[in-house]
């Protein structure tokens, strides 16, 4: 059982959920969204990302520690963070480890839909000092609530306008390749 000091500061936290129909499949926008690498080249606020360790399981779920650089102007921050992709339930799961944050917690769930899949997204954090929440609380929650934007921009620029893909999949790229070109 919680105390109502944990409920009042749990409440004060900021938090951001979102869910969005996307043309693409789960398993498309899964990979999309577990290719960590890739995401200072489009990703608001992120500057850097190094993948200092990364294991599958036997059970195929993926563990990837990575460490992000991010800034607005002269603020520069860096944190680690543990992503857990789990492909057979299309679901990855994202949790602190280090940083300027007390808690940071994100998870990503892609549902198919007929259209393609739906995204949704939440996000948990909280600052480890208010000095640092009040300099850059208002900035953070600007670039969390993009997120999903980003990445539903970042599908469009490697998947094209494909229309409504269904089966879960995105055709192969010979396939994408094919459809882009004339006959």
């Amino acid at each position: 059982m919680t105390s109502p000091i944990d409920e009042k500061d749990r409440a004060a936290m900021p938090s951001f959920q979102t869910k969005r129909p996307v043309p693409y499949g789960p398993q498309a926008m899964l990979d999309l969204v577990a290719d960590v690498d890739k995401y200072p080249q489009f990703l608001p606020l992120c500057e850097s990302l190094k993948v200092l360790s990364r294991n599958t399981a036997s059970n195929g779920i993926e563990t990837i520690v990575a460490r992000m650089g991010v800034g607005y102007g002269p603020i520069q921050e860096s944190f680690t963070s543990r992503i857990v992709v789990d492909r057979r339930i299309h679901r990855i799961d994202v949790s602190h480890l280090d940083g300027p944050f007390r808690k940071l917690e994100n998870s990503w769930q892609f549902r198919p839909s007929r259209t393609g899949c739906d995204v949704e997204f939440s996000i948990d954090y909280e600052f480890r000092s208010i000095a640092l929440q009040i300099l850059l609380g208002s900035m953070f929650d600007r670039a969390f609530r993009k997120f999903a934007e980003a990445f539903e921009t970042r599908a469009r620029a490697l998947y094209g306008s494909l229309g409504s893909v269904t089966g879960g999949d995105l055709p192969t790229s010979s396939a994408r390749q094919a459809l882009r070109s004339p006959s």
